[in-house]
This record gives C-alpha cells, sequence and structure tokens, in this order.
C-alpha cells in the first residue's frame, strides 16, 4: 500500500469522521483519496485560521482528536495564531501541512519551508516523515502526543512523494490505555484536613473540570464542602453551573484583581487548568500570605508552575474528586455541616442581591439608544431556544454572557482560549458539526468577527444552522479599556483620543456581508425586535446573521 492510505487508514483506527481544511496542490495525496473514504467528511475553509479555529472547538465539544489539513508553509503561517489558540485550550488535535516533494528540497521550492521549525512553537510536538514506512508509527505517536495529559495540537508535514511511496507498515493505534489515575490516597486525607480546619474556603475550577467529566462530582463536594467557586479568566469551558449560589464568577487579568477577589478566603484549591493567566503586571501575589493554597492536576507539568503550594496532588479529577468527597463526608461532624450550612447560606442571599442588583441596572438603562450591550445580552438570553449552547468571543460583553444565560452541564458553552480573536464564529462551525441535534448560538464582536469572516461561507455551503450574533459597536472597545489601562499604570496621562480604534468610515455592513456569502440577516437597533429576530434566525433552519447595534465606549 502508499503511504497515503496508511495515512488515511490510521484515521479511522483513531476514529475521526471529520477533516476541516483549506485544499492546496501539495494536499491533492489526500483530497483525492477523501472519494474513497466516505466515513471521513471534510468541512471547506476559505481561510486556514478558520480550518484550525473550527477543529479546535470540534474537539472541545465532540471528545474526539481534531483533525486540519492546511497548504505548506503560507497555509500553516495563516494557521499559526489559531494553533496558539488550540495551545492554550489544551485541545487534542493533529494539525497537517502538504509538504514539497522531499527531492526539491535543496532547490527551494516554490511554498517551501521548514514546516516542523514553522509549526513547533504552538504545538506539542511536530514531526515530518522521511519515508512511507514512518507515517504508520508517527500518525499513532502524534494521536498519542495530542492527547496526553495537559492535551493539545500535534503537527504533521505530509511530503507529497512520502505519500505515494510503497509501504507494508500499516496503520497503527495506541490500544485500550487507561490512564486516569486518583491522587495519592494520603495526599487526599490532607486535603480533607485542610477543608475540615477552613473557615471560608474557596475552588476556582478549570476546564479539566470540564473535560475530565468531574463536573458534577466537583458540584457535591463544592456543596458539602461550602465553597465559593471561581472560574479561570479565558475559559473554554462552563466548568461549574454559572447560576449555583456558590458561584462567584471568573476571576481577572490581573494579580492584584485576583488578590482581591480572593482576600477573604483562608483556604484556597485550584482543580485542573493553568493559574493564572495575567494581562497587566502587578507586584503583588495573587494569593494572600497566610491563605493555604493547594491543587489537583492530571499531570505534573501544571503542578506547583507557578506557585509554592500548601499542597500539590497529580490525579485525575473524575476519580480524585469522587474520593475526596467520600472522605469528606466520612469525615465531617455536626460542627463543620453547621458551618457549610451557615456559608451557603449567605452565598445565597449575596447572590440573589447581586442579582436583583443587576436587574436594576438593566431596567435603569433599558431605554438607552444605542442600547448597551448589557441589556442586548439580557434579551438575547431570554430568546434561546431550548438545549442552545452558546459559543462566546464577545470579548467586552463577555462578564454579561457569561452570567445572563443558564449553563447547567459542560456542553452549553464554548469560549476561546489564549487571547486572539477570532476564534468564535470560526470555533462555532466545529461545534455544530460536533453537536449537530442542538442548536448553537455564536456571539461575537464586530471586530472579532473580521478576523474569520469567511466561516460565514463554510456554514453556508455544509448548511450548518448556525445563528451567528454579530455584536457591532464598531470599535475595538477592549483596546479603549486597554489603553486606558496602560496610560494609568505607565503614568502617561493623556487627554488625547482613541487612536485606530474605531470601525468606521465606512461602517461594516455585516448582513449584506452575509447575505454574499449565502446566509440571511438582518439588523437590530431596537432592544425589545431581538426575541422576534432571533426567532427568526431560529426557525430559519439554516445559517442566519443577526447585526445588533449596540453602545460603545467612544
Amino acid at each position: 500500500m502508499r503511504g497515503g492510505q496508511v495515512f488515511m487508514e490510521g484515521l479511522l483506527a483513531h476514529g475521526v469522521d471529520s477533516i476541516f481544511g483549506n485544499p492546496g496542490t501539495t494536499e491533492n495525496s489526500l483530497l483525492d483519496r477523501l472519494i474513497d473514504y466516505p466515513q471521513l467528511t471534510y468541512y471547506v475553509a476559505l481561510h486556514e485560521g478558520v480550518a484550525v479555529g473550527a477543529a479546535n472547538l470540534y474537539a472541545q465539544a465532540s471528545g474526539k482528536t481534531g483533525i486540519v489539513n492546511l497548504h505548506v508553509a503560507p497555509g500553516l503561517g495563516n494557521g499559526i495564531g489559531m494553533m496558539y489558540g488550540a495551545l492554550k485550550a489544551n485541545s487534542p488535535m493533529i494539525v497537517t501541512a502538504g509538504q514539497q516533494d522531499t527531492r526539491m528540497r535543496l532547490s527551494s521550492p516554490v511554498l517551501g519551508h521548514d514546516l516542523v521549525a514553522l509549526a513547533q512553537p504552538v504545538t506539542k510536538w511536530s514531526a515530518e516523515p522521511r519515508t512511507a514506512d514512518e507515517i504508520g508509527p508517527m500518525l499513532r505517536r502524534a494521536f498519542k502526543i495530542a492527547n496526553d495529559p495537559p492535551c493539545g495540537p500535534v503537527f504533521m508535514a505530509l511530503p507529497v512523494d512520502v505519500m505515494e511511496q510503497e509501504t507494508h507498515v500499516p496503520a497503527q493505534n495506541s490500544g485500550n490505555l487507561r490512564i486516569a489515575s486518583s491522587a495519592d490516597p494520603a495526599g487526599i486525607e490532607q486535603l480533607i484536613d485542610m477543608f475540615l480546619a477552613s473557615q471560608n474556603p474557596a475552588l476556582i475550577v478549570g476546564d479539566d473540570v470540564a473535560t475530565e467529566d468531574a463536573f458534577e462530582y466537583v458540584v457535591a463536594f463544592a456543596e458539602q464542602a461550602g465553597c465559593a467557586v471561581f472560574s479561570q479568566g479565558l475559559r473554554v469551558h462552563s466548568a461549574f453551573p454559572n447560576q449555583h449560589l456558590q458561584f462567584r464568577g471568573r476571576l481577572g487579568f490581573e494579580a492584584g484583581a485576583v488578590a482581591h477577589a480572593l482576600a477573604d478566603f483562608d483556604l484556597v484549591v485550584m482543580l485542573g487548568g493553568p493559574f493564572f493567566e495575567e494581562i497587566w503586571y502587578d507586584d503583588v501575589s495573587p494569593v494572600a500570605e497566610g491563605t493555604k493554597l493547594a491543587q489537583i492536576e492530571s499531570s505534573h507539568e501544571r503542578l506547583a508552575a507557578n506557585f509554592s503550594l500548601d499542597l500539590g496532588l497529580v490525579g485525575n479529577l473524575a476519580t480524585t474528586i469522587p474520593a475526596a468527597n467520600a472522605r469528606l463526608k466520612a469525615r465531617a461532624n455536626d460542627a463543620f455541616t453547621s458551618e457549610v450550612r451557615a456559608r451557603r447560606g449567605a452565598m445565597a442571599a449575596a447572590k440573589a442581591a447581586a442579582d436583583a442588583a443587576v436587574q436594576e441596572r438593566l431596567a435603569a438603562l433599558a431605554d438607552a439608544s444605542p442600547m448597551t450591550p448589557a441589556n442586548a445580552i439580557d434579551a438575547l438570553s431570554r430568546a434561546l431556544p431550548p438545549e442552545t449552547i452558546v459559543v462566546d468571543e464577545s470579548i467586552t460583553a463577555s462578564l454579561d454572557v457569561g452570567s445572563k444565560f443558564d449553563y447547567t452541564a459542560p456542553g452549553d458553552f464554548y469560549a476561546a482560549a489564549g487571547g486572539g480573536i477570532g476564534q468564535g464564529i470560526a470555533g462555532a462551525i466545529g461545534v455544530q458539526v460536533a453537536q449537530p441535534e442542538r442548536p448553537v448560538l455564536a456571539i461575537s464582536g464586530d471586530g472579532s468577527a473580521m478576523y474569520s469572516i469567511q466561516a460565514l461561507w463554510s456554514a453556508a455551503h455544509h448548511q450548518l444552522p448556525i445563528v451567528f450574533v454579530i455584536l457591532s459597536n464598531r470599535e475595538y472597545r477592549i483596546l479603549k479599556h486597554n489603553i486606558d489601562a496602560y496610560r494609568n499604570r505607565f503614568d502617561a496621562a493623556s487627554n488625547k483620543p482613541y487612536p485606530h480604534m474605531d470601525l468606521t468610515s465606512p461602517t461594516l455592513q455585516f448582513p449584506a456581508m452575509a447575505a454574499s456569502m449565502g446566509v440571511a440577516g438582518e439588523a437590530v437597533v431596537d432592544l425589545q425586535e431581538i426575541p422576534n429576530a432571533i426567532q427568526r434566525a431560529f426557525d430559519a433552519q439554516a445559517p442566519y446573521l443577526v447585526e445588533i447595534v449596540v453602545s460603545g465606549k467612544r
């Protein structure tokens, strides 16, 4: 058999059914073979970044390994930004790119480059088979590395001549690997000691709570321990029910903001994530002196990477947290149970007061023109059909998106990691492919949408009934907030305007752009019209775009 056949058989051996790509000449070996493999559906993107962004959230929403096929050096370069997002999201992915014939290596062929070196900084592993004999074993290793915790993208270059070489080395997979082990029992007992001694504990949940199927166990533990619960700042998943009385929202992006949020807690336990990702430098610790700090991770890589810990445990969350919950239940006395009941009562009262205050602010601004982003999100949250998945890249409205909807389980919400924009509407393609039975709503800012607007064509081409909502404030609002922060932090006091941050002259016309790519759409300027527009969008049973004009910072 030829190397290309081994590659295709290797994909099937690992349960692959979807490939996201942007075709090119050096990919003909793969594209031509797709005709012989109807089990594999190829989703076409008009830009490599869209293909990578779609595969990123496909991997998160399906639990499978995302497969991407890009085109030589410029195509791989176009995908690098989205690959960075996948790396930060810990998405198990295999990114491939066709490579020029190896017999031309010394002559610097058109589009040629060292693809392995180009991909190396944004992948867990990057490789290129030298012969067809290496394709089967290399692909097997790529799947293994991509799915080892913490998961992440790997890269394989596929030279056209190697794909057409004969080989007797067949496709392979790694077999039945069971790597989910529980933490050390003695360590779990130490963790319970810390909770029993704590007067005010908190959990910080990372994405691994969702991806390791530990969600319900963490909820049960938090309730039994009476913990406040925070999420990491940039998150892909909703790792705790966002309307739960103990949920305190996401943490900020500066050490000072995190320290303020955690100031009242004498025990902080971090579960399954990178803690903490900061934007600005603060000369303070996020965790106050005297606060006990513990961390539980599935791999040694993250444990104690940024902090000296009072306790660090390596263990899969879906096995470790139930074990901890059982020990807490066995050891809890009446005094502890009474303290938990009091803490939960106080948190319920605080949440009710906070919710009431939010509703008062929304009512006070209900007649604002243009409408506020918060009011738009509130109206949107009440207009969705049941079981809708929300894919969020609203940036400055993300706190409202995180609080106004009702995310009761993993899979209700997806967002982007890494901070690079354009991932939202591209990622919604992958979410809808992974979850075809559920409605999908993609919320994006107008600036973010323009980074991957070609995704609308892919949605139309593949008949994916995604509703795209574009919040148009006609500016890069996040950059205006950040330049304010910069001027304040570096004592660069200024009354100058915001430079090059307005999306006007001309104003972007999203319904017109959508129509040019086969997607129906409309613009909404009246808050009261949002429910009708959203109903029309979902009733269409086809991709549909709703542009909502909201107020900006100006």
